[in-house]
């Protein structure tokens, strides 16, 4: 009979095979992330819970719930995330899969401190476990993204113009100063154009430290004007943050130098996809999905399976991003 495990109860060697050779495996639910996690208690509360089967780890679901140091804005912005979505045994059952599922979703969900919703953001294909998240009280949502195969040359023509005009170079981080001067540029732009929750200086500085990340920092004359935050296992690099001062700097392109390197570095580490990580909804205009667009990728429509706990918040929430998003 299937049952549910907590961090302690799971076999961290059963952790590592199962994310490693999953479907739905990625990065974000290894054991590795989950240290993470756990080292910023100030910024972040991880859980974890498996699901066993005679002994077998059949499934695996990594995530955090976001803290703020203001409790009025704790009050209305506490979520739960998971990325990359629940690694799940190829030859799971769906009622194992729903059991964690369910229980992950009641375990959250209580509480006067339950975040106000439940997202798995998906870098993979869950076609076969929709019916088991449904069956968990998770709503599908559209979303997309691309992933590059690395070993092709398929960039547009313009990039291709762009990366060749461009005299900046692009190198990795070897010191905190330069994740500092990094982040910066990242802040502009979350300020400026993406108008959500950006995590402070303490996380990157974290990951690393920890090793937990590269950082592919773009310079132009000592300065540094953009880069991208990668971290990767054995079949993907992920590109987690990415920027550039690009209207500062227009004939340099910083941002899609920051993109290439992380392209690159999937090709020289055997990785056979570079993921995105997001090109928003489909039939909505979105300025990042066409810039992701011109690198050559595949177009894929994995989506976002979602639990609203507190409605009210959750509504006020949308409005909220939704008249910070309008504000030029």
């Amino acid at each position: 009979m299937a049952q549910i495990l907590t961090y302690n109860q799971i076999d961290r060697q059963q952790w590592n095979t199962l994310v490693r050779t999953s479907d739905t495996g990625t990065w974000f639910q290894s054991p590795e992330v989950y240290d993470f996690y756990t080292s910023l208690p100030t910024l972040l509360e991880p859980f974890v819970y498996g699901v066993e089967e005679s002994g077998e780890l059949r499934a695996v679901c990594v995530g955090y719930v976001t803290k703020e140091r203001n409790p009025i804005k704790h009050f209305f912005t506490r979520r739960a995330i998971i990325l990359g979505g629940p690694a799940i045994a190829n030859g799971a059952a769906k009622e194992e899969v729903t059991l964690l599922l369910s229980t992950l979703n009641l375990k959250l969900s209580t509480g006067s401190n339950a975040p106000i919703y439940i997202e798995t953001r998906n870098f993979n294909d869950y076609t076969p476990w929709k019916e088991a998240f449904e069956a968990a009280g998770f709503a599908y949502k559209p979303h997309l993204n691309f992933h590059v195969d690395p070993s092709t040359n398929n960039l547009s023509d313009n990039r291709k113009r762009q990366l060749k005009k461009s005299d900046a170079i692009t190198e990795l981080a070897t010191n905190e100063s330069e994740i500092q001067e990094w982040y910066m540029v990242l802040t502009e732009l979350y300020r400026t154009k993406v108008k959500t929750p950006l995590w402070p200086i303490d996380f990157f500085l974290a990951a690393y430290r920890q090793g937990i990340a590269k950082f592919l920092l773009v310079k132009y004359e000592g300065r540094v004007i953009g880069g991208s935050m990668v971290v990767a296992d054995e079949r993907t690099v992920y590109e987690w943050f990415e920027c550039g001062l690009n209207s500062e700097f227009k004939d340099q392109y910083p941002s899609v130098l920051a993109t290439y390197a992380g392209i690159q570095l999937a090709l020289q580490s055997a990785c056979k996809r570079y993921d995105m990580m997001g090109a928003g909804e489909p039939g909505v205009p979105y300025g990042v999905r066409d810039f992701k667009a011109e690198f050559g990728g595949q177009l894929v429509e994995h989506g976002r399976f979602l639990s609203v706990c507190k409605p009210m918040l959750y509504r006020i929430g949308k409005w909220g991003v939704k008249i910070l998003k309008s504000k030029k």
